[in-house]
């Protein structure tokens, strides 16, 4: 094979020589600290906010687009903004009820080949663009004050997860983490309490990180009683 054969083969699969790996990865150093530090710089004037997640293909006329919405504009009027992932679907739900609700309306989007578009309803000083997921996440976790997980695929069951691990072994402070649907949810969590605490992969308390919910009444009342409980402000 000829070195301008293998390069259009390489090209092709996205596959690159191994010095050529190296020197990415010392490059993308500099635009992972980048992200981290803009990140940082502009969220921590956000306020008291609390994310919701949830599946970017939820269209708007379906019933859990519309309860995002509610749950995002009831989390306002109890002094929240919202935080999502910037793109459509629940996040664009999510953001839509904070803007109705004149609340904080943040958009943490990430670059996707497909999908993901930020929605109108940020505030426009509030909307960030990341490459990295993990530097995401790491905004999500270190700027909400709670996790309100509507039904949504891989990339929801993704920040569900990471939270909640990170608050079972005490990497960070508790916070509410709500799943809302417990026609949706109660499947997985069955799942968890009938095998993983069975056969003794998580401790039996680890259930009492998550609440299970169907509307904004009961999504607002346990991030309050929370913040209540510990005497915290929402912004800890």
């Amino acid at each position: 094979m000829s070195p301008n054969e293998d390069r259009k083969i390489r090209e092709k699969f996205k596959q690159k020589t191994w010095n050529e790996v190296k020197t990415n990865d010392s490059w993308a150093i500099f635009k992972i600290m980048a992200e981290f530090v803009e990140g940082f710089e502009r969220l921590s004037k956000i306020g008291p906010c609390v994310s919701i997640f949830g599946s970017a293909r939820t269209k708007e006329d379906h019933a859990y687009y519309k309860l995002a919405e509610n749950i995002a504009y009831k989390l306002t009027t109890h002094g929240y903004g919202v935080v999502t992932g910037g793109g459509p679907g629940i996040m664009e739900a999510g953001n839509r009820g904070a803007h109705r609700g004149k609340g904080t309306s943040v958009g943490l989007n990430i670059e996707l080949p497909f999908e993901q578009h930020d929605n109108p309803y940020i505030d426009s000083d509030k909307s960030l663009d990341f490459d990295y997921f993990f530097v995401r996440k790491v905004m999500f976790i270190k700027y909400s004050q709670g996790f309100v997980v509507m039904p949504g695929g891989f990339g929801t069951m993704d920040e569900l997860f990471e939270a909640i691990t990170l608050i079972q072994t005490k990497k960070i402070g508790k916070f509410p983490i709500i799943l809302v649907g417990r026609k949706f949810w109660n499947g997985l969590f069955e799942w968890i309490k009938n095998t993983l605490v069975i056969e003794g992969t998580i401790s039996p308390e680890d259930l009492d990180l998550i609440s299970l919910v169907d509307n904004e009444e009961e999504v607002v009342a346990v991030i309050d009683k929370f913040y209540k409980k510990y005497s915290l402000s929402p912004n800890f």
